[in-house]
């Protein structure tokens, strides 16, 4: 509407002074003005009030412009008040409806969820739960609702778990890195849940034993603002999980121990397993790469180990992606870290590293167990036998003193071919 009164205004104005080059212009410092080109100053009226002079034109105000500009530039102040008044009004109105709004928010909301469930339930085949008061959990082709569909490469691969008070309450998890652990655990914890919503899931049948909560220790963390290191919040979330953990919790552990000394971290993995197994009796899925660790299968009844499946070709490991009974052989450590781009002169050396490693590395059974066996009491002296070396017992068997030149002589050839 202003614009077209300014139009109106310009148009009258050149009509009544005889000037078609008269504009009406505005700008920030003199607000709206009337410019006359200098050709054209003498036809300007006694009305117009001289506002600025310039090079090659006057600019002018008359009372009727300034009038407008008065409203024009008091009209988005006016807006913003009317629109708040108006805000204010709609504002007290719907306070007295509020309890059917939020009735109805509530509602809507819920038929959002619940029709965005059926509808990815049918077109991504999902099956009905069943739900019961025990603690058995079994899930027959379990799949990732996210990393199924998100999956572009290669097919998912479904995987079974099972887990019943008298046979199978905790399952170690062993096998290289990228193989499909973490998914695993992960797709289980996402089943129980949206069983436990209401919700179809990604499996071809699933019965769940009611879970009060469920506890993960997943990934690596710090928070150094904190002070605390990876390995710190690592323990930090592992002591909040053995404090509050239930019979009918599910407890996903991975990969505890990191940060520190093998063999501290193995014991802390070991003794995390026996505490969840023996003291808590949840339902536990920990994946681990401490083969140590599968020795609790061995001494409980319902610990088990299961394992992801992988083949070697041509130095190149397959990932199989389905679970397994039983241990895994290896990590495959040096395999995933030739995937990852390590340089080929690194592996090598790693290989090298790793050959010596596992040559020197106790063979015998028994002497592994030992790690985990009794400890004996403070006042116990244990013998030590050093190993034999053929090197020293010649040495000591030597006399200086009652060599001869000759004798000397051979027993440094002696000790040399030793050498």
């Amino acid at each position: 509407r202003g614009v077209s009164t300014l139009n109106d205004i310009e148009s009258r104005e050149r009509e009544a002074t005889g000037i078609p080059s008269l504009k009406i212009k505005q700008n920030r410092i003199f607000g709206y003005f009337i410019e006359v080109t200098s050709a054209n100053l003498h036809k300007v009226p006694e009305r117009y009030l001289r506002k600025q002079t310039l090079s090659n034109c006057e600019r002018y105000i008359t009372e009727e412009l300034k009038e407008l500009e008065g409203k024009l530039l008091g009209a988005d102040e006016r807006r913003k008040a009317l629109e708040h008044a108006l805000f204010l009004s709609l504002r007290e109105r719907v306070a007295g409806h509020i309890k059917r709004l939020l009735a109805l928010a509530r509602t809507l909301a819920q038929l959002d969820v619940l029709a965005s469930l059926a509808d990815i339930a049918q077109s991504e085949g999902w099956t009905r739960p069943t739900l019961g008061e025990g603690t058995e959990l079994r899930i027959d082709g379990g799949r990732h609702p996210i990393v199924e569909q998100a999956q572009e490469s290669e097919r998912f691969v479904p995987n079974d778990v099972q887990f019943t008070p008298d046979e199978q309450q905790m399952i170690l998890i062993t096998g290289p890195n990228m193989s499909g652990k973490s998914t695993f655990m992960r797709q289980v914890a996402l089943i129980a849940v949206m069983a436990q919503m209401g919700s179809y899931v990604p499996a071809d049948h699933a019965h769940i034993g009611l879970v009060d909560r469920i506890f993960t220790r997943v990934g690596a963390s710090d928070d150094l603002a904190a002070g605390q290191s990876t390995f710190m919040v690592e323990m930090s979330e592992t002591a909040t999980i053995l404090t509050h953990a239930t019979k009918r919790s599910l407890v996903i552990l991975d990969e505890i121990g990191r940060g520190t000394s093998t063999y501290d971290g193995l014991a802390i993995a070991w003794a995390v397993a026996e505490d969840l197994h023996q003291r808590i009796g949840c339902r536990t899925l920990f994946a681990t790469h401490y083969h140590e660790l599968t020795l609790l299968a061995d001494r409980f009844k319902t610990v088990v180990n299961q394992s992801v499946a992988v083949t070697e070709h041509k130095g190149q490991i397959i990932f199989l992606r389905k679970l397994r009974q039983g241990s895994a052989d290896r990590s495959y450590g040096i395999q995933c870290a030739r995937l990852a781009g390590l340089p080929e002169l690194v592996l090598k050396r790693a290989a090298h590293v790793l050959h010596d490693l596992e040559t020197r590395a106790p063979r015998n059974e028994n002497e592994q167990l030992s790690f985990f066996g009794s400890t004996p009491p403070p006042d116990e002296v244990l013998e030590v036998t050093p190993p034999s070396d053929p090197l020293r017992d010649a040495l000591l068997e030597i006399q200086p003193d009652d060599l001869s030149p000759r004798d000397a002589l051979a027993a440094l050839y002696t000790l040399r071919d030793l050498v």
